[in-house]
């Protein structure tokens, strides 16, 4: 459903991705974990072209983007099967919870307004805010606005939801609803592909786990072979970093 061919991506003299490979089915929920600094979240943002790579294709479902020469409408084509979910919730500050996430469908899709919101609604109710509709931004706490973040994702149903480290600007008392909410998608087999710090998440929801280091892939498979049989020395280390082994 998805594939990553040969991904490459520079930022100066800085070679951030150095030919990355993968493919997603569908409904698998993928996890990428590592350093900061090993181009997991250039890589997301490669996949729908917030970042454009310097080589390598991108194929979701029957659109498929040669990054050295994309195509316009086939870019947009790409962006409209994938939903991102940013660190920093991204909502804009003037638009309630409701518009927040009726714009895509309005500016995007072009859906009239009525329409946009009655799908906003049934899905603020879904995730447990439908009492919060007519608030703004400033107005909800930071998992708040998170799951926001992640309806607005959701509103065009994508056929890939990206998250960059989505927990990452949380205090510490609003991370667990933004990742129960998360573990629902994953229960209906919503595809996902989640950069994260949280390795408990990686363990009990991920189909599969992979490690970057240095810009590459060095070792993916199931939460239980990278958590308790990792075979890179990179993969070892990080691990005693963050208290796995």
């Amino acid at each position: 459903m998805i594939k990553l061919t040969n991904i490459h991506k520079r930022f100066g003299e800085s070679e951030i991705l150095k030919g990355i490979d993968l493919e997603i089915n569908q409904g698998e929920i993928i996890v990428v974990i590592g350093s900061s600094g090993t181009g997991k979240s250039t890589l997301l943002r490669c996949v729908n072209f917030l970042e454009s790579a310097d080589q390598g294709t991108i194929t979701i479902g029957d659109v498929s983007v040669d990054s050295t020469n994309p195509n316009k409408n086939d870019v947009l084509a790409l962006r409209r099967k994938t939903g991102f979910v940013f660190q920093n919730y991204a909502l804009f500050a003037h638009l309630t919870a409701k518009q927040n996430i009726a714009e895509g469908l309005i500016t995007v899709l072009g859906w009239k307004k009525d329409q946009a919101y009655e799908r906003a609604q049934q899905i603020l109710n879904d995730i447990g805010l439908g009492d919060k509709s007519e608030q703004y931004p400033a107005s909800l706490s930071g998992g708040q606005q998170q799951r926001v973040g992640i309806g607005r994702a959701m509103a065009q149903e994508p056929e890939l939801l990206l998250f960059d480290e989505p927990t990452s600007a949380l205090d510490p008392e609003w991370v667990g609803e933004v990742l129960s909410l998360m573990k629902k998608l994953a229960r209906v087999h919503q595809t996902m592909l989640v950069v994260t710090h949280e390795m408990q998440f990686a363990k009990e929801v991920a189909d599969r786990v992979i490690f970057m280091a240095e810009g590459k892939i060095v070792e993916q498979g199931s939460p239980q072979d990278i958590f308790d049989n990792p075979q890179d020395i990179r993969l070892k280390k990080f691990l005693n970093q963050v208290g796995i082994q």
